[in-house]
């Protein structure tokens, strides 16, 4: 699993770093196989001014699909990594589920079953 934080306006610590790091290996541990990339993103929205304002922006980049893209403010940074790291694993969880469930249309069998034609009727 190849991880990378981007932290902007936020002092990245050991401990965040680690915290980070736990909660994303126990939510994407069933999809460790089609994850290719982890991309985090932490930030401040408001800057000074207050309020809610942490940001966890997490990007789950996947073998031979779109990537899956979540995103939580609170004012709890550890909060918001803790629900932003929920909600990809539960997206994960969601994506292999309709992989499982609907394979490819590349893979589906061809139609064989030939019905002969008859001709239409015709007025007389």
């Amino acid at each position: 699993m190849n991880l990378k934080i981007q932290a902007q306006d936020i002092p990245l610590t050991d401990g965040l770093r680690q915290h980070l790091a736990s909660r994303l290996a126990h939510a994407l541990n069933h999809g460790r196989d089609v994850v290719t990339r982890i991309v985090v993103r932490l930030s401040e929205v408001n800057g000074p001014r207050g309020g809610k304002d942490k940001c966890c922006g997490i990007e789950v980049r996947l073998k031979g699909a779109p990537a899956l893209i979540v995103e939580d403010i609170q004012s709890d940074l550890y909060l918001a990594i803790d629900r932003a790291s929920e909600r990809i694993g539960r997206a994960l969880d969601r994506h292999l589920a309709r992989r499982r469930d609907f394979p490819s249309a590349t893979r589906q069998q061809p139609f064989t079953e030939e019905t002969p034609c008859s001709p239409l009727p015709t007025d007389r």
